[in-house]
């Protein structure tokens, strides 16, 4: 009977070969998936799935490679069993750190997942649930942890120029159909207000997108809801979930009176974030995706007034 040879006792590890070379400034995994938990808002959490990239870099010239099994494995200790904030980020990326305490003295950890929050609807008795796309994105280093946070909130837009061209049109419409010479009553008036002729123009609306990028202040809160929901009270026209037509008159009452262009909509944002102290640094970008145009109106704006 043929013999099965035994493994080795001790296997070949050729990262630590060495082999002359550069620094490098990041090395690591991305797109590794776990399990992630969240503050949901109500005093609860919830748990998401993660997309995780995880480094450190690599100061050794005479090495060759990190361990990033090293990585992967502090990722599923310390992720699936904390609830995220800024403590579990700097444990983790010392953690790193510790693992790799002869080959790197910087580490980051980049999180991409979904926060769903259940929202109300503007007048009726329903809700839904809306998914942001968040990432948090955490680097330690010799002067401490910096961390990150982005999200995208998606909102409506109405043209200010759309609405002021189609006013004149339904005063223009209004007009002819009320002659100077007429007397007017407030029957008609009400009643010709209420058909298509009463309002001939409407100005066009799009589906828009800011993209909101903060960096934390020392000590602030990792309010992943707090900065989505700053974001859409500023801009007050956030897309909805359930809608009657009750909510829906609702909202078309509060494009009516948050007219924007994009460049309206990153002011408003800019004024918002640079009144909360909690951000350090930040930078802001939406997007209007035109109903008008076949292309988009875009718009960025930071703390300092040049991204």
């Amino acid at each position: 009977m043929k013999q099965i040879a035994e493994a080795p006792s001790c296997m070949p590890d050729v990262a630590v070969q060495p082999l002359l070379g550069g620094r490098l400034d990041w090395v690591g995994m991305e797109g590794i998936d776990a399990p992630l938990h969240i503050d949901a808002g109500n005093g609860s959490t919830q748990q998401v799935t993660a997309h995780v990239g995880a480094f450190v870099n690599l100061t050794r010239t005479d090495r060759r490679g990190i361990h990033m099994s090293r990585l992967y494995l502090l990722i599923d200790e310390h992720l699936g069993t904390s609830t995220l904030s800024p403590f579990t980020l700097e444990r983790l990326l010392r953690a790193f750190l510790q693992s790799h305490h002869d080959l790197a003295d910087r580490a980051r950890l980049r999180l991409r997942f979904e926060q769903r929050v259940l929202r109300k609807a503007l007048r009726s008795d329903h809700y839904g649930w809306r998914s942001y796309p968040v990432t948090v994105d955490a680097t330690l280093g010799h002067h401490g942890i910096d961390i990150t946070l982005s999200a995208d909130v998606t909102y409506s837009s109405t043209c200010p120029a759309s609405a002021a061209l189609s006013r004149q049109l339904i005063q223009e419409r209004f007009a002819s159909d009320f002659p100077n010479a007429a007397p007017l009553h407030h029957a008609d008036v009400l009643a010709w207000l209420g058909t298509e002729q009463g309002i001939v123009a409407t100005p066009h609306a799009q589906r828009s997108i800011a993209q909101v990028s903060v960096r934390l202040a020392h000590d602030a809160p990792l309010d992943i809801i707090g900065l989505i929901d700053r974001v859409e009270t500023t801009l007050g026209t956030p897309v909805q979930t359930a809608v009657k037509r009750e909510d829906e008159q609702a909202f078309a009452l509060a494009n009516g009176a948050n007219l924007m262009f994009c460049e309206d909509a990153a002011r408003r944002i800019q004024r918002a974030l640079d009144a909360d102290e909690h951000f350090a640094d930040f930078q802001v970008r939406v997007e209007h995706q035109e109903s008008l145009h076949a292309h988009d109106a875009v718009a960025w704006a930071s703390k300092h007034g040049a991204v």
